[in-house]
């Protein structure tokens, strides 16, 4: 246990003093640090690894990390247990010594697989669906300290609230992921021209495993990246692929972006700049190894799901409503597409999708842009990634979940004294 302790997320939009930061390392002292919050009425919150840049795990009172409970627990055949701490990172490499992989990931893997899950976040492919998806089984402890299991088969009710829950339910401490034998990944990076590239985004997404494109603001210049199946040889792309990734995407980047910071008037020139050195390349690996890309320049994020049909439409108001106010802005809008599941509070609810994310650097102001950006995004029925930032409250987000009551009505029993709620969930459960 750690006292006067300041934990602040990756972004820096969230910031917190705990009365402790804790540490356990078995479910046993999970079950009792929950009792005896309930005991003293103490609020509890969990924190991974900062990746979300809402207030989700802001608190003054106990903050918990997962950090040492942690690891894979059993393999059996295709389905793995997994500690709820465990890194994506790391969690890659062990399913790689054991033969397998999971199915898709997102391109970040430095969060925990909890917190991942929890926040329903996704990679890109229209024939396979978020993260929480490829969970068959989760182990949690709720409000009263007791230790529930369930799973399509057992309570499915709690099952499908508990895949996507904020941590509003409780703690997961385990969970059962289906996995898929490891598999090679070959990646390109094209660049290409934004109308034609919405042209034909329907026949891209048909013929490759994942597909995803950035736009870049004030030009029109995208950057489409494909990956598909492969039983090529692994090959990073060598000197070439690193001078691309990490010195010109990240630090040629970090440079412009603090340019545009210090002299915003300039962004728009940065935009078209950054635009011109889209650069193509290609690389070979472990699909583990492929999925994940590195992320040196910080920003605020807004990330929301739309239904797919409704994805051209909505790009092309964007990049009207873009053209016409002139935003400082210099980040690219990246676009991704979901296959639709059943889990209650996942973006993905009943619909096949697409998400558009945007970005603002570090320290410059993000509100109006992203207002006015939520506005378009709200006029498509459009859901917020849980992990991301939004400005939607209870009322509006209710309409939006067709299960949202029944979810509330499981938190409720599972959570009856509200030890896992903070004001920010308090603020978009409307409670």
């Amino acid at each position: 246990m750690s006292n006067n302790k300041t934990w602040t997320n990756w972004a820096g939009t969230a910031e917190c003093h705990p009365r402790s930061f804790i540490y356990p390392s078995s479910e046993e002292e999970i079950q009792a640090l929950v009792k005896n919050a309930v005991k003293e009425g103490r609020g509890i919150r969990i924190a991974g690894n900062g990746h979300s840049f809402t207030k989700l795990v802001e608190t003054s009172d106990l903050l918990l990390s997962l950090d040492k409970w942690s690891g894979l627990r059993e393999v059996d055949g295709s389905i793995v247990e997994v500690r709820s701490g465990t890194n994506i990172k790391v969690l890659g490499e062990e399913l790689f010594k054991a033969g397998l992989a999971q199915e898709n990931l997102g391109d970040i893997d430095v969060q925990s697989i909890a917190g991942a899950v929890s926040t329903g976040t996704h990679g890109t492919g229209v024939e396979l669906g978020n993260l929480a998806t490829q969970v068959t089984e989760i182990t949690f402890v709720n409000g009263s300290g007791e230790l529930i299991n369930c799973s399509e088969e057992k309570d499915r009710d709690v099952f499908k609230a508990a895949q996507i829950s904020l941590g509003a339910l409780g703690i997961i401490t385990r969970m059962k992921l289906r996995c898929v034998p490891k598999y090679k990944l070959e990646l390109k990076n094209i660049k290409g021209d934004f109308n034609d590239c919405l042209k034909n985004v329907d026949k891209h997404n048909k013929e490759n495993r994942n597909f995803e494109f950035y736009y870049f603001p004030y030009t029109d210049v995208v950057q489409m990246k494909f990956s598909n199946l492969t039983d090529a040889t692994p090959k990073d792309g060598g000197i070439g692929s690193y001078l691309n990734d990490i010195i010109l995407e990240n630090g040629a980047f970090k440079v412009l972006s603090e340019f545009s910071r210090m002299v915003p008037s300039q962004s728009r020139n940065v935009s078209k700049l950054a635009g011109k050195f889209v650069g193509e390349s290609q690389r070979c690996n472990w699909s583990h190894r492929v999925f994940a890309t590195a992320r040196l320049v910080r920003f605020t994020e807004m990330e929301y799901n739309i239904p797919a049909e409704s994805f051209q439409e909505c790009i092309r108001e964007i990049r009207k409503k873009i053209d016409d106010t002139q935003y400082d802005l210099h980040f690219p809008i990246e676009n991704r597409f979901v296959k639709g599941d059943d889990i209650w509070l996942s973006p993905a609810y009943g619909r096949d999708s697409a998400y558009i994310a945007i970005h603002m650097y570090k320290g410059m102001p993000y509100e109006k842009y992203f207002t006015d950006m939520e506005n378009i995004f709200k006029k498509y029925n459009g859901r917020p990634h849980w992990g991301k930032m939004h400005f939607q409250k209870a009322g509006d987000l209710a309409k939006r979940y067709p299960k949202w009551n029944d979810f509330h009505r499981i938190r409720k029993a599972m959570d009856p004294k509200g030890v896992f709620m903070n004001d920010y969930l308090k603020s978009i459960f409307g409670e």
